[in-house]
């Protein structure tokens, strides 16, 4: 097989930030890292990328080895390049993020690495330069989440108004009017409302909704609408 000449060979890997939600909070899903360096050190889920595989392929496959996961939403993310960020060898990471509804998948996750939801206010050191990951990936679904329902990724079928805006609060770290919040949500045109409702919060309880997919693609810009400042939000 022909090669480029006089090149060095770098190593390519992919890492993936995995965000879910339980009703209550926003987490991240961390494992403990199975090989030197920093082996037993909690991590994201990652790997190298096998000359066989394109980079999704990849990311799909090492995501479920670790933590049993598939079929979930995952973006790729950014490159992170830095000559120094792994000791052992030149390795580039492509790191991806994924979304999903804590609930769904929680059977499918699997105990081998210990993998453990933390909330993103209480989420251990992890190793090398994979915080600037997550904060990279804090800021990306903040600004998409800003232009259209990215955020129904981490919610059930079904799910009532209070969920939906505890959920936005937490991605956008911020308290946001309830009737304000509700009115708003409700004129996107984006929600059918069930005759079901969920008591478990009070005896009066809250409707459950379901997102109109009908109308999610053709008014996918409704939601900038209800969301806190987004002319501050930056994609970077």
């Amino acid at each position: 097989m022909q090669k480029y000449s006089k090149q060095t060979r770098i190593l390519l890997a992919v890492d993936c930030i995995v965000f879910g939600f339980d009703g209550e909070a926003l987490k991240i899903l961390l494992i403990k890292r199975g090989f030197q360096p920093e082996k037993g050190n909690w991590s994201l889920m990652g790997g190298f990328v096998q000359p066989e595989e394109s980079l999704d392929q990849a990311s799909n496959r090492i995501l479920k080895e670790l933590t049993g996961l598939e079929g979930v939403y995952l973006e790729q993310l950014h490159t992170f390049g830095d000559p120094q960020r792994d000791p052992i060898e030149r390795t580039v990471s492509v790191a991806y993020f994924a979304l999903i509804d804590i609930n769904k998948y929680e059977k499918q996750i699997s105990d081998d690495y210990h993998a453990e939801w933390f909330t993103l206010k209480r989420t251990p050191k992890v190793i090398f330069d994979q915080q600037e990951m997550v904060e990279q990936a804090k800021k990306r679904i903040r600004y998409k989440a800003a232009m259209h329902p990215i955020l129904f990724e981490l919610l059930p079928s079904k799910f009532t108004i209070p969920q939906l805006q505890n959920l936005y609060e937490n991605v956008f770290n911020t308290a946001i009017d309830k009737r304000n919040f509700s009115k708003r949500v409700l004129a996107t045109g984006l929600l059918i409302k069930l005759n079901e409702k969920d008591k478990a919060g009070s005896k009066r309880g809250a409707y459950y909704y379901q997102l109109n997919m009908h109308n999610y693609y053709s008014k996918f810009q409704a939601f900038m609408n209800f969301i806190p400042n987004p002319d501050s939000i930056s994609a970077s």
